[in-house]
């Protein structure tokens, strides 16, 4: 599709078990605004059966729900949702379409972007209108993250961009908010799969995923040794929090990468962010920054971190997270 169709600002409405999916919000939440931006209209794109809170899509900004209610869905998720996505654009020319960096969505949108020959932006941070060319500034962290890319498409339509976990905050539902949701049918082909979901694996070594924690301690270089993690792990385990780490513990194998937090990990927000041991490069900081409370323990007073935090303690943290501990154990006993 050309560059001069205007048209809607969509957002994947991703789900999981008929729920929709956390990201689905936040996505929202910033479609809003560029739909704003732009003076058009936001809707979400839904496909699958028996689908929970469309209702809440509404009160989170969005005018209409394009609803593709259909038990085939569930069983052939990336075949069927890639055609149907694309018949539902041609039809409907949307002019911006965003997807979460889910698993399926950097599975099959891009499958979407090749089928209508338009560019895709993958693992975004950063969604801007420009001003004065009306374009999708889509930004993402590039080489290792040394680099931020500002990308436009000024030619195809729609601009698409998978975005990733926590890059933007969820906003506030307003449930007065009045959407209307459309029942799209369409005449049903046949899909061939050729793939098949055996089972899905948990990862058994996390007790608490990063991504639905609301509380983190992370480690950083400061730690040393891989060994000295268990004094993290202590403080995390008496605060019910998850265990995180800046890129360079990870670079040196002292934890597994999964529980990386930076432009090269995983971006979060929690409620509460205990970093310890770390500078704050702007990697890291890029990661963490729409935590609500931040809390730095770092022996340098001069360390980036203490200029986001919301609390510091400049000392040793090794002195300083036993401490805590010991001290929280004491409460939750008394």
């Amino acid at each position: 599709m050309d560059s001069n169709s205007p048209g809607e600002v969509w957002v994947f409405a991703e789900h999981t078990n008929g729920r929709i999916k956390g990201i689905v919000y936040e996505l929202i939440t910033r479609g809003r605004k560029l739909a704003d931006d732009l003076g058009t209209r936001l809707s979400a794109v839904c496909f699958g059966h028996g689908i929970e809170g469309l209702e809440q899509l509404t009160a989170y900004g969005v005018d209409k729900v394009y609803m593709v209610d259909n038990p085939a869905s569930t069983e052939k998720e990336e075949e069927f949702f890639s055609k149907e996505l694309v018949d539902l654009i041609q039809r409907q020319k949307p002019a911006i379409l965003l997807a979460g960096a889910t698993a399926l969505g950097s599975s099959f949108i891009p499958r979407v972007a090749a089928a209508l020959e338009t560019g895709l932006t993958a693992n975004c941070t950063g969604l801007e209108i420009d001003p004065e060319t009306k374009l999708l500034v889509q930004t993402r962290p590039s080489y290792g993250g040394i680099i931020m890319a500002s990308i436009t498409c000024p030619k195809k339509r729609p601009q698409m961009a998978t975005v990733r976990p926590h890059a933007f905050k969820k906003g506030r539902p307003d449930q007065t908010r009045q959407g209307e949701v459309v029942r799209v049918d369409f005449a049903q082909k046949p899909v061939t799969s050729r793939t098949r979901l055996l089972n899905v694996i948990n990862d058994l070594n996390t007790k608490i995923k990063l991504e639905e924690a609301d509380i983190i301690v992370c480690g950083g270089r400061g730690l040393v040794k891989a060994e000295n993690f268990h004094i993290l792990a202590e403080l995390a385990e008496v605060l019910g929090a998850a265990l995180g780490s800046s890129r360079p513990p990870v670079d040196d194998g002292w934890i597994a990468y999964s529980h990386q937090i930076g432009q090269t990990g995983k971006t979060i927000s929690p409620k509460l962010y205990i970093a310890c041991g770390i500078s704050g490069a702007p990697q890291h900081l890029a990661g963490m920054q729409t935590s609500e409370i931040i809390v730095a323990i770092n022996e340098d007073p001069r360390a980036p971190i203490f200029e986001m935090a919301t609390y510091g303690i400049v000392g040793d943290l090794f002195k300083v997270v036993p401490m805590l501990t010991t001290r929280l154990r004491e409460l939750r006993s008394g």
